[in-house]
């Protein structure tokens, strides 16, 4: 298959993915819009990101459950799937940043003048993934996992030393 790019397409309802695929809505791996989901410490600053085939609730719970630790604050849009973060032990701060009369960045949440209630990490987190895989010019989506793998351990790792490419390589390795 020398020279062959992507999956063939092989029923006639189903059609290439095109550029800049700007269908309403959220992304699910059946419409070609896989899912990313991210977890950022906002102490720590470490980065939690995984692909999934959609952004159910039960899916988005289960990624706050295994990255976060209970009493951990969630900072979050106001999207409904989001809802059940309390009832896992956390703290649940919502930003409502639709457009809207109340249309917020950031919100003092105790009136101490310092607008502690933001998400504007994880929004100018996302800028820097789309800046990282826009140079490889379309990704396929069964390779996406990997290649937001590698973007997670750049945020980790600063600079690249034979221990990194060691944990690199072991978390590609096919066992």
């Amino acid at each position: 298959m020398l020279g062959k790019k992507s999956t063939p397409h092989l029923a006639p309802d189903d059609p290439p993915r095109r550029r800049a695929n700007r269908r309403r809505g959220h992304g699910t791996y059946a419409n070609d819009r896989p899912a990313i989901v991210a977890t950022i410490g906002r102490e720590t600053g470490e980065c939690r990101l995984r692909v999934y085939e959609d952004t159910k609730a039960e899916t988005l719970l289960v990624h706050i459950m295994r990255f976060t630790i209970e009493g951990s604050i969630c900072y979050t849009d106001d999207w409904q799937n989001y809802n059940g973060i309390v009832q896992m032990n956390r703290i649940h701060r919502v930003i409502r940043h639709k457009p809207s009369a109340y249309r917020f960045w950031a919100l003092d949440n105790d009136g101490d003048g310092i607008r502690e209630t933001h998400i504007n990490g994880d929004e100018g987190f996302w800028t820097g993934l789309r800046n990282y895989l826009r140079i490889f010019r379309g990704v396929h989506k069964a390779n996406l996992k990997y290649y937001v793998a590698m973007y997670e351990q750049t945020c980790h790792h600063k600079i690249i030393n034979p221990m990194v490419v060691q944990m690199l390589l072991s978390i590609f390795t096919v066992t």
